[in-house]
């Protein structure tokens, strides 16, 4: 794909990343545009979850390099990532304090910015999640899932990141959470900020992201434009189900002559 430099947000080059002696990401290149929703597909153990936590700063990059509006910020702590690059996390599952109330669970996502810029900052956040502003006084293992990825996120963007990494929003919430959790996230797109996403509800998130970039065995398989990835009859045979693991040489063949693979 071609694109102006000046567009770029992520930029991973080469990179290799893992756990211990176990490499996950291997030479991977991508790149994820600024004020965009990327989409990270791929089978389990593709990588996806590890390009998160590398670029956050909780893995080590063994080699290769990682740009943020073309600063390389390869080997940067969490901290640093948070507060100086501006880069936010959301991980997998729930990550709140069920026995504080939301609105305490805000105050400690505010804890780098000290109690005064919170407390300013806390009015415009729960003017984005009407739904925890109306439960901000309940404890955090009261809310429904919804509620709760509504105050994770919400937490999150009190920091007003650049970036935002979010690992499976969808995990245990009905269809109609996540469409308002998927439109909640274009609307953070919409306004400037860069969105990189994994997610298991592909079709569902296709439909709300404007790229979509595939992995496989680290590396990267893939990177079209999500409506044009969405159209195509391959889909459910590389993404869904686990086929694409399963598929036939034939039909990888097949596939790699449609660009896809």
């Amino acid at each position: 794909m071609s694109e102006h430099t000046s567009d770029i947000a992520i930029e991973f080059d080469d990179v290799v990343a893992g756990y211990g002696d176990f490499m996950i990401l291997n030479n991977l290149s991508l790149k994820a545009k600024r004020g965009k929703i990327t989409l990270l597909l791929g089978p389990n153990g593709a990588g996806k979850s590890t390009v998160l936590k590398t670029l956050f700063g909780m893995l080590k990059v063994r080699n290769g390099s990682i740009k943020l509006d073309g600063e390389n910020i390869t080997g940067a702590s969490a901290k640093d990532l948070l507060v100086k690059h501006g880069i936010a996390f959301v991980p997998q599952g729930r990550n709140l304090f069920g026995q504080l109330t939301a609105y305490e669970n805000l105050e400690l996502g505010g804890i780098t910015l000290g109690m005064k810029v919170t407390h300013e900052r806390i009015p415009e956040v729960l003017e984005r999640f009407p739904r925890v502003k109306e439960r901000l006084h309940s404890l955090a293992s009261s809310l429904s899932g919804g509620e709760q990825k509504q105050l994770e996120v919400g937490r999150a963007m009190l920091l007003r990141p650049k970036v935002l990494l979010i690992d499976e929003p969808s995990i245990g919430l009905s269809p109609m959470v996540v469409a308002d959790v998927f439109k909640l996230l274009r609307g953070l797109a919409d306004q400037g900020t860069t969105v990189l996403m994994v997610e298991q509800n592909v079709k569902s998130a296709l439909k709300m992201a404007d790229e979509a970039i595939a992995l496989e065995s680290g590396r990267l398989v893939l990177h079209k434009r999500a409506d044009e990835l969405l159209a195509d009859p391959n889909i459910e045979r590389l993404f869904l189900g686990g086929a694409h693991q399963a598929a036939t040489p034939a039909a990888t063949g097949a596939a790699a002559a449609a660009g896809i693979l």
